[in-house]
């Protein structure tokens, strides 16, 4: 494996964790890389697991805006959309 700094790591939202767009867009580097079938065992395993990593936190984060979104659509008894600050977790 190289030293090569992975891609995620390289642009990180202040959590620590990579933007959306960007996990999506390493997440799909990843598929065509394994896709290829060129890899060694071990190179194949790390990326897969990576991947894993970026599709789970990808679901969580979509899983979250959906939440965020029916919430703002909902509306209190006078018609008013309610909106609440979510858990960052």
């Amino acid at each position: 494996m190289g030293t090569k700094k992975k891609e995620t790591e390289a642009a990180s939202e202040p959590n620590g964790t990579a933007p959306f767009e960007a996990s999506l867009e390493r997440l799909t580097n990843i598929v065509e890389r394994l896709e290829n079938g060129e890899l060694g065992l071990e190179e194949s395993l790390a990326l897969f697991e990576e991947g894993i990593r970026l599709a789970r936190n990808a679901q969580e984060r979509l899983d979250a805006a959906e939440k965020r979104v029916e919430e703002l659509i909902a509306a209190d008894q006078d018609g008013n959309p309610v909106s609440r600050e979510l858990d960052p977790e």
